[in-house]
């Protein structure tokens, strides 16, 4: 679509000259996200705040001009790319304040655009702990993590963002303002508007504050790394363990190829003879406990066949193995020019059958499908390692995608752990949601958002 002079007019005199762009490098830049596609805006705006978003949106809505809400653009699935046009608004600029920590209560109120780390250290001066760790913490926006409900390594203990958002404000496609939610730990007066938003990537309103649930910061932590002959025997290891009651805050898993593909990338010493490795924190608030955690976690690895079990528990060793599992994904670009990326997720006890099926799927293909994730929750992201300019190869990645996603929805799985629907697995709903289930998510969008406005095509809606 393209914009009227006069919507561009009326946007400067909501927002100021200094906040609205048209020009080729702006549009650029809020074009693309990390699935790498490109679509341009037709401008962007940075509101100031919530009775900027107001007066847009009741603009646009009577105008059906485009909204795409944006935070970092670092999602892997196309949710803030503007597909078709209109407006991207970004919330770095002005929106991107922690307006207050409640000690006394353990939350935070934070605007869309503060930063997952920034927040994470502020609380932390404060003895305080905000848990969901995406891998994009360094960049990707609170407000990005609650539309797309992110995960990270600390899920397996902790949760995700879902178990700490208590509240929201946000201003719905006609201008409207709502808040959804209470800074009380109970409520149950209403319907759960705010667990609707969440994860609805900016389909059904603009979020413009947050509260959070805080914790106490645990007083000690250490990392381990768990060395298995196999995939199998490390996927056994996971349920098991936890079964059995260790209660690690994060457990993270490598497979070989990608052992392999860090080593030679980022020269990271990581055991050679890894054909799977297990790594994670323990924390608490005694040395005891974390210690007995520790000893569980390695009874249990060793009963399920693993080779060896290391703790780390100076900063630099513990830096080391978490350096080794950031870096997995840029990693793996050793096996292909481009990779389908896909963050499925399952329940833990079908990691085992899972991940033993996907590798066949790879092999019927003849690709290499390198494989790490967020094994403590069932979170595996499952890498289809392609030749990007090979036409053939891209069809049967994509037909692979297709096998994989079908495998995880019959073993009572789904689509997407963390990463959302977006664009990019908008075909492959109809997998895991029946009819009726469809239509109701599109009753839920309509009425909503009744002109379609707010970020149209994702999630297929």
């Amino acid at each position: 679509m393209n914009l009227k002079e006069k919507d561009i007019e009326f946007f400067k005199s909501v927002v100021g000259e200094d906040n609205i762009y048209t020009d080729k490098a702006h549009k650029r830049a809020y074009s693309y996200d990390a699935t790498r596609e490109s679509y341009e805006p037709d401008a962007v705006i940075f509101p100031r705040d919530e009775s900027d978003i107001s007066k847009i949106l009741k603009y646009c809505n009577e105008n059906r001009i485009i909204i795409v809400p944006r935070g970092a653009g670092s999602g892997f699935t196309g949710g803030a790319l503007p597909v078709n046009g209109g407006v991207v608004l970004g919330f770095e600029k002005h929106m991107n304040k922690i307006l207050e920590i409640d000690e006394k209560n353990m939350l935070a109120i934070v605007q869309p655009g503060v930063i997952n780390k920034d927040l994470q250290k502020y609380v932390e001066s404060k003895g305080l702990f905000y848990p969901p760790d995406p891998a994009s913490e360094d960049y990707s926006t609170i407000g990005g993590n609650v539309s797309e409900n992110a995960g990270g390594m600390r899920a397996a203990k902790y949760g995700i963002t879902k178990d700490f958002v208590m509240a929201l404000r946000a201003v719905l496609p006609n201008g409207d303002i709502i808040r959804a939610g209470k800074r009380t730990i109970k409520d149950v007066a209403g319907y759960n508007i705010a667990g609707i938003l969440i994860a609805s990537e900016g389909t059904l309103g603009v979020i413009t504050e947050i509260t959070l649930k805080l914790l106490p910061k645990p007083k000690f932590a250490k990392s381990y790394m768990g060395v298995f002959p196999d995939v199998k025997s490390a996927m056994n290891a996971v349920f098991k363990s936890l079964a059995s009651g260790a209660n690690p805050v994060a457990m993270e898993f490598l497979d070989s190829l990608v052992v392999k593909a860090v080593k030679q990338k980022l020269g990271i010493e990581l055991p050679s003879d890894a054909g799977a490795l297990l790594i994670g924190d323990v924390d608490g608030n005694v040395i005891e406990e974390v210690d007995f955690q520790l000893d569980t976690l390695k009874k249990s690895f060793f009963e399920n066949g693993a080779s060896d079990f290391r703790v780390a528990e100076q900063k630099e060793k513990r830096d080391e193995i978490w350096r080794a599992r950031r870096g997995a994904s840029q990693s793996i670009t050793i096996y292909g020019s481009k990779k389908l990326n896909e963050d499925i997720s399952v329940p833990r006890s079908m990691l085992p059958e899972a991940l033993e099926e996907i590798y066949k799927i790879g092999e019927k293909y003849n690709f290499k499908v390198p494989c790490f994730g967020h094994a403590g929750d069932g979170n595996i992201h499952v890498n289809v390692m392609v030749d990007g300019s090979d036409k053939k190869e891209l069809e049967d990645g994509h037909k692979a995608i297709r096998e994989i996603f079908k495998l995880v929805v019959d073993m009572g799985g789904t689509l997407s752990g963390e990463h959302g629907i977006g664009l990019s697995k908008a075909e492959f709903m109809n997998i895991a949601f029946n009819e009726a289930e469809i239509n109701l998510f599109k009753r839920v969008k309509e009425a909503f958002d009744p002109n379609n406005i707010l970020n149209p095509g994702k999630m297929g809606l």
